[in-house]
């Protein structure tokens, strides 16, 4: 059916067991979502309580391996916070970054600009001793797989997100990232529903590579690659859709089903739902309904590993409790493929993007976004 319009591991690995195949594609929105609506619980202990106590802690930047003492401290920005989305299909599988988005809140506290690193952006992944990994050039999903690999265990993927922050890193000229995430994307179709759906803008009619229009897995075919029957189709327009809806639409990046510019049109609809998700979380008929506020803010603490090198996941989401949807400046970052002869190597940043990673470490991305307007994502 077509969708009407609406107006819209840490440590354990069983932590990561039973992730779907199609959760690689979602992004971490669930980390989003969680930091920017802890301001929402101002003035309530009970609540405050049980949503920290929901979210899953790991040392993600080898802070505790390297002797570091954490430390709460007032929580100033700049800030830069990685958030990482992984699909372990299996406890003994390497994990991949499918998703890499850097949060970037300025000095004055109140805006956000957010932007996506390419999964295939070919970069050199550094050398990391605790996996006994030498480097390699290759695309950039691989660094948490590479960083992983644990002696006789399984692969950790907070260890592999060390070494993933550390390429990041590299690659943007981020000297410290103040806190990060690995999602869980088992439970973030229940976030959605349990704000009653999510309103956002399809900018074009796009149909499903994977869903039939009840929701069901399409059948694949009996011979060869791809999937048979029909379609659900998301049509032009405002929608209110449903948590299955909404992740299978941004799962979508064949031009065959409508996202001409494919993963980077992908990207795209991510920043949009991260955007449509924080807006409804911030609505009315969630921050003024506490039973639906705790069911909301519990089913996101619940899909993600969280460190904030020293302060809680409320610290942060009082710290910036006057960014709003409004207030999230969508980054499109210009890239291409690389190709070594006829051989795809990965993606690689275009002209421009250096002077944006500059302009973000001087604290000048505003006067750089108002010269350089293609940067900015401003579909709705």
């Amino acid at each position: 059916m077509r969708v009407g319009k609406a107006g819209k591991r840490g440590r354990k690995s069983s932590v990561w067991r039973g992730v779907p195949r199609w959760a690689k594609v979602c992004t971490v929105f669930g980390m989003v979502l969680t930091v920017l609506s802890g301001g929402v619980l101002v003035g309530s202990e009970v609540l405050m309580a049980r949503y920290e106590g929901a979210v899953g802690k790991a040392d993600l930047f080898g802070d505790q391996a390297a002797g570091a003492k954490e430390k709460k401290s007032e929580i100033k920005g700049p800030l830069n916070l990685l958030l990482v989305g992984i699909d372990p299909r299996t406890p003994t599988a390497a994990p991949l970054a499918d998703s890499i988005m850097v949060l970037h809140v300025p000095a004055s506290m109140d805006r956000a600009y957010l932007f996506s690193v390419p999964r295939d952006l070919y970069v050199q992944i550094p050398p990391f001793k605790k996996a006994n990994f030498s480097g390699e050039k290759t695309k950039i999903n691989a660094a948490m797989s590479f960083g992983s690999q644990v002696p006789g265990k399984n692969p950790d993927a907070a260890r592999g997100f060390e070494l993933l922050a550390t390429t990041v890193q590299n690659v943007t000229g981020i000297k410290r990232f103040d806190g990060g995430a690995i999602i869980n994307f088992t439970g973030f179709q229940k976030i959605v529903d349990a704000m009653g759906g999510v309103d956002m803008y399809v900018e074009r009619e796009v149909r499903s590579e994977h869903k039939q229009p009840d929701g069901t897995a399409r059948p694949g075919k009996t011979y060869g690659e791809g999937y048979v029957g029909p379609q659900a189709v998301y049509t032009k327009g405002t929608h209110h859709l449903k948590g299955w809806q909404a992740l299978d639409y941004v799962r979508q990046r064949y031009p065959k089903n409508g996202v001409p510019d494919s993963d980077y049109g992908r990207q795209r609809h991510q920043q949009q739902f991260v955007k449509a998700m924080v807006g409804q979380a911030f609505s009315a008929d969630v921050v003024a309904n506490p039973i639906k506020l705790d069911k909301v803010l519990r089913a996101a603490g619940q899909s993600l590993i969280f460190n904030g090198r020293g302060n809680s996941v409320v610290d942060f989401g009082l710290a910036l409790k006057n960014i709003r949807p409004n207030t999230i400046q969508m980054i499109k970052l210009p890239g291409g493929g690389l190709f070594e002869g006829k051989t795809y190597k990965g993606e690689q940043f275009q002209a421009g993007v250096p002077d944006f990673f500059t302009a973000l470490h001087n604290e000048q991305l505003d006067p750089f976004l108002l010269e350089h307007p293609e940067f900015q994502n401003k579909t709705k």
